[in-house]
């Protein structure tokens, strides 16, 4: 296990996804750094009112504490209790144009260090994944970000993409509403299986595949002409993030048990958010194809 090669490569990550960013956007990122009490702290880069972004993040933490939160020891009884340190990138961006889609990625790395007093290893493991969240959906975008979470598991084994589009598809799915978050991508938590280098591997190919799955979509519809009604259906489906974000993200309630920079773990959260009760979109509008023909089960690779 290479915890400094691990941390070297998320920080090159964030600053390589940074600088693409700015320049689709043509503004920069303020730069955050923070520390928490506890230990360790991370660099927040973040954007408002941009060109392109409406609001966007790209977080890099580095945390460490000495007794684990509940949050991540659920369900690893062996675990609970133990000092331990959390990397990784994660980011959402939330394009001001509603053709545009919203995106999110995370890798990350964990460690529970076994008792100074007792004969067991630290454990460890990583996890992550990327996901769209369209609001008027296109098939070539879809089958563009499905193609390039495939190409990059490929390497890993022919099973990899559709057992980690599935967890994708458990994951992401607003149980309150019956529907998912948008049309997937790509999830896994808890890896270790063939060792340290195998998963490190894995994990950067998934970093570094979120710089061909998503930039072209974004400069491809963030110059699409749209209106109020777009706006506002966008606004109301931004609505079905935040519920996800704040009920059912393991991510979310990690960071905030375990005392980190709120303001780093909440940028996930639009600026323009609207909810109505009980609302659906008059059928044939493209609104409605929303629903009927992207928030399905569907195997994007071939658009089917």
């Amino acid at each position: 296990m290479n915890v400094n090669a691990t941390r070297d490569y998320f920080l090159d990550l964030q600053a390589r996804i940074v600088a693409r960013l700015e320049t689709l956007d043509g503004q920069p990122f303020r730069r955050d750094e923070w520390t928490r009490p506890e230990g360790g702290g991370g660099i927040s880069r973040l954007i408002e009112e941009g060109n392109v972004l409406e609001r966007g993040g790209v977080n890099f933490s580095h945390v460490k504490g000495d007794k684990l939160p509940p949050s991540a020891s659920a369900g690893r009884a062996e675990i609970a209790g133990r000092a331990w340190e959390a990397m990784g990138v994660s980011l959402v961006l939330h394009p001001r144009n509603p053709y545009a889609p919203t995106v999110h990625l995370n890798v990350r790395m964990f460690v529970a260090h076994a008792p100074s007093d007792r004969a067991a290893e630290d454990a460890w493991w990583f996890g992550g994944g990327m996901d769209l969240t369209p609001y008027y959906g296109f098939e070539e975008d879809a089958i563009h970000f499905h193609r390039t979470c495939r190409d990059a598991l490929a390497p890993f084994g022919a099973d990899v993409y559709p057992k980690y589009k599935r967890w994708c598809d458990d994951y992401f799915y607003l149980r309150h509403r019956k529907e998912p978050r948008g049309i997937g991508g790509i999830f896994y938590d808890d890896l270790a299986e063939g060792g340290f280098d195998r998963c490190f591997t894995l994990t950067k190919s998934v970093g570094d595949h979120f710089l061909d799955a998503y930039p072209p979509i974004l400069a491809r519809r963030s110059g699409t002409p749209f209106g109020e009604r777009e706006r506002d259906f966008q606004a109301y489906r931004r609505g079905r993030y935040v519920e996800f974000n704040l009920v059912w993200d393991r991510g979310t309630l990690f960071g905030l048990q375990s005392n980190g920079r709120t303001e780093a773990i909440l940028m996930s959260l639009p600026p323009i958010v609207k909810w109505r009760y009980d609302w659906k979109p008059a059928p044939g509008t493209p609104e409605a194809r929303l629903y009927t023909d992207f928030l399905v089960a569907k195997d994007w690779l071939d658009g089917s």
